[in-house]
């Protein structure tokens, strides 16, 4: 519901757009294609609302891009704090706006830093450090929120597996690999429709089976894509050997 709520206003505010003063993007940003290859593909890059809004915080002193990146553990520990403090409805649906507000924070540090122009020498760290965080925050929160502490620090640590072979694969020279089938973003829209699902399910029956099936998809498919990734690594290794 607060997927089709965002993306409905979006795509009403683009064509409202659209219509009265066509396509208008702000010369100050300017798109780093030679940084394109190891970022995270995300569609909402072109959004129009989004670039303007990209364009607005370029022209402040703050937040900064790497600031951007510290705020996003804050939502992230909000949402972990709300899953453990109140495991009801207004926890689960506080959870799921931590985490939807986790990952805006998420797609602007970038923006900010490449299509803004505040790129900073340390931005590779923030990029990558404070996003270990808020998963691990989020996904052992919800190990502990369903009784099964074993399972949040399992998928927890397989989340951040994920992130250490795609960039791994970038070290060795290659194209890091966003691939899923869980990748951040796959694990983080399993996570919000578990929180959704499950504040009806609480209300309804007081039982926690969407947040056991989510913690279970996320260590699963979190797996799944270290293994793909993986092989991604390997065959990329082959063809250039193949090649040399």
């Amino acid at each position: 519901m607060l997927y089709l709520a965002v993306a409905l206003t979006i795509a009403w505010n683009d064509n409202f757009q659209k219509r009265i003063t066509g396509y208008v993007m702000d010369k100050r940003l300017s798109l780093k294609t030679d940084a394109a290859e190891n970022r995270r593909p995300i569609a909402s890059r072109q959004n129009r609302l989004v670039i303007g809004f990209v364009s607005f915080l370029a022209r402040q002193p703050f937040p900064t891009p790497n600031q951007i990146s510290c705020i996003s553990i804050l939502f992230a520990a909000i949402g972990a704090l709300a899953l453990l403090v109140w495991p009801g409805i207004y926890g689960l649906v506080l959870c799921a706006v931590g985490i939807q507000l986790r990952l805006i924070c998420n797609l602007l540090d970038g923006m900010v830093a490449l299509e803004g122009g505040k790129k900073t020498a340390t931005g590779e760290i923030f990029n990558e450090f404070p996003d270990r965080i808020a998963d691990t925050l989020l996904i052992v929160a919800l190990g502990y929120a369903i009784n099964l502490s074993w399972l949040g620090w399992l998928g927890a640590l397989l989340a951040a597996l994920t992130a250490y072979i795609r960039v791994f694969g970038g070290s060795l020279g290659l194209p890091q690999s966003f691939r899923g089938p869980m990748a951040k973003q796959h694990r983080m829209a399993v996570f919000t429709v578990a929180c959704l699902l499950g504040a009806i399910e609480s209300h309804l029956w007081s039982t926690q089976y969407c947040l056991i099936l989510a913690n279970s998809v996320i260590a699963v498919g979190s797996l799944i894509t270290c293994y793909t990734r993986t092989k991604d690594i390997v065959t990329e290794l082959e063809h250039r050997r193949s090649q040399a």
